[in-house]
């Protein structure tokens, strides 16, 4: 196992992301699919967040009776109403027009918000076999990559998984203490396991490549443990995704940047008790830090 590269703003300013363009076009198109009747925050956060780390046009599909509240909370985006279930989830006959969306976007987030595992992992597999771009999977979508599930199909090299620690040990079959114990560890076994880039932890976050390679992040502390603080990663991640960043680049910047606008809030508000709503717009202010 190689050295683990400990992730500063130095070693990002060595790490460039891709030259925005003068337009919103060249800073890619984003879609992110996700929502319920019961979680209907999660998408306006990670959209919120794709918007805020830079990406340029934005495109987010909900649920039907979702759909028009979300337009008008969020006016920067189209927002498409996907056919539901009886719990108010996504359906999964709704894949066909997630992949009519997908065929012109640079990068797809798909599971924030989304309710009914096995709904969810038959929508997010039938996207998955055919989705020609960038893929991040989130929240209850990771477990398509859980044993007897679909799995990455074709899209592995152009994926990010971004798990909770919950989530990581569901993935592995691991108690979620182990897990705990060495993030690292469990985070590369997931990574070599889906040929994907898979980043997660907490307070100190880990990604890791299928090629061996680990980047720690110390910065963050324990008030991003707090509901909707995982949208907000998975939203940074898709946005630089969408923007050109390859799937490891975008992980390390996005956990990265979802991190230090933790510690930008800790020093404004208090170590606990700041909002995840409240992180998307740190995001250009550490960008700025970084990108000096």
């Amino acid at each position: 196992m190689s050295d683990a590269v400990v992730v500063t703003s130095g070693v990002l300013r060595e790490w460039p992301l891709p030259a925005p363009g003068e337009d919103k076009e060249s800073r890619g198109r984003t879609l992110i699919v996700g929502g319920s009747t019961r979680t209907p925050g999660a998408v306006l956060l990670a959209a919120e967040a794709a918007l805020r780390c830079g990406a340029g046009k934005l495109q987010v599909a909900t649920v039907a009776s979702l759909a028009p509240h979300l337009a008008v909370a969020l006016p920067e985006a189209l927002v498409l109403p996907l056919p539901e279930t009886a719990g108010g989830g996504i359906a999964p006959h709704a894949a066909d027009a997630v992949l009519e969306l997908a065929a012109d976007a640079a990068a797809v987030l798909l599971g924030p918000g989304m309710v009914g595992e096995d709904d969810t992992v038959d929508l997010v597999g039938r996207v998955l076999a055919q989705a020609p771009c960038s893929v991040v999977l989130d929240a209850l979508a990771v477990a398509v990559v859980e044993e007897g599930r679909p799995g990455l199909q074709d899209t592995a090299e152009r994926a990010v998984l971004t798990p909770n620690n919950t989530e990581l040990a569901l993935m592995l079959g691991a108690d979620r203490e182990r897990v705990d114990r060495d993030v690292r560890g469990a985070a590369l076994e997931a990574a070599r396991r889906t040929s994907a880039v898979v980043t997660s932890g907490g307070s100190e976050s880990w990604t890791a490549h299928p090629d061996g390679r680990t980047w720690r992040d110390e910065s963050g502390g324990s008030g991003l443990g707090v509901s909707g603080s995982g949208d907000v990663h998975a939203g940074v991640v898709v946005g630089l995704a969408a923007r050109g960043a390859g799937p490891a680049q975008a992980a390390v910047w996005g956990a990265h940047l979802h991190k230090r606008a933790g510690d930008r809030l800790a020093a404004s508000i208090g170590k606990l008790g700041f909002l995840a709503r409240e992180l998307p717009a740190e995001i250009p202010r550490v960008l700025a830090e970084i990108e000096v």
